[in-house]
């Protein structure tokens, strides 16, 4: 068999590219992993990366650093990852807003779908509407009316204009037929400040930032954005059941990378955080927070993020808000 040496290099060859295809994986990661997140600390997306960076960390023998970078309802932050080497050491943990912006405006700095590739998700969580104790309204139909006695009288907060709090007031406002003056923030935790001392009568906030606020009898929580009451407030009715019928809203945490990185390297981060999320620890953790944990495959948060863009893309327009 004279071409037997030709043959046996060629698949020499063949089982050495193999394995140098698998070695980055393996091998992954070298050093720290730097994952932004676009909102101050104690946001709802920085409380829930926090929680499961250093579960990851572990995982993987190397650091998961959480670099902040707010601004812009988050798309700062996603502009950053969205330009940086998709080698699998800089990722994004994002939410809801980083939907928002492809709506709100004309010509965002970067395109969701085009410059990410999902990795895995990590939890969700609805919204509660709170107001300030010295607001005589005790439930959802109270405030309706008294925004209706007092047209453009009383404000509230959000964490940005555009972000998902931000809509998901205006989403209120439309169907209750209320006006209400908006007070953009920087993040949730300057709002929430704000809203502690008077300076701003109401708020959506995710229950992650809210809640413990709310036990403490600091602020009153009139209602939640799901579709079904929450475990972590089994007492708090929902905005649809409080004379909204319809309404839905909330936040959810996922981590991405940016467009191009390799396969493998996502696959094992999906398959780590899917193990993370199933741990009685974590979702213990989550729970907790008011929050509930979540897995997705890549795929099936791509379509998830599919239509997300549309139904917020249809706020959007039916409200009128643009952003530039």
């Amino acid at each position: 068999m004279p071409n037997l040496p030709c043959l046996l290099r060629v698949l020499l060859c063949a089982v050495l590219a193999l394995l140098a295809a698998q070695a980055p994986a393996q091998s992954y990661p070298v050093r720290p992993v730097r994952v932004l997140v676009g909102f101050p600390p104690g946001a709802g997306v920085d409380i829930t990366t926090r929680l499961f960076m250093p579960e990851l960390g572990k995982a993987f023998g190397q650091q998961f650093v959480v670099d902040n970078r707010p601004g812009a309802a988050g798309n700062v932050a996603a502009e950053i990852a969205a330009k940086t080497p998709p080698d699998g050491y800089s990722l994004l943990s994002a939410s809801a807003p980083i939907v928002m912006s492809q709506a709100l405006y004309s010509k965002p700095n970067f395109n969701l779908e085009r410059d990410f590739d999902p990795i895995g998700m990590m939890a969700s969580a609805p919204f509660i509407l709170v107001v300030h104790p010295s607001l005589p309204a005790r439930s959802l139909k109270a405030f309706i009316a008294l925004a209706k006695s007092k047209p453009g009288q009383l404000s509230f907060a959000s964490t940005g204009s555009g972000s998902t709090p931000h809509l998901s007031m205006e989403m209120l406002k439309s169907q209750a037929g209320v006006d209400l003056v908006h007070i953009p923030y920087k993040g949730t935790p300057q709002a929430v400040i704000d809203l502690l001392s008077g300076q701003v009568q109401a708020m959506f906030a995710n229950t992650l930032s809210v809640l413990p606020q709310v036990k403490a009898g600091r602020l009153r929580a009139l209602a939640i954005s799901s579709a079904k009451r929450s475990a972590a407030a089994p007492e708090l009715p929902t905005v649809a059941e409080s004379g909204l019928p319809g309404y839905e809203s909330g936040t959810w945490f996922a981590l991405l990378a940016p467009a191009g990185a390799p396969r493998d390297i996502v696959n094992r981060l999906n398959t780590e955080l899917g193990k993370i999320v199933a741990s009685t620890d974590m979702k213990a953790k989550l729970l907790d927070q008011g929050a509930d944990p979540v897995t997705m495959t890549p795929e099936q948060i791509r379509a998830f993020l599919k239509s997300e863009l549309v139904k917020w893309t249809r706020v959007v327009k039916t409200v009128g808000i643009k952003a530039d």
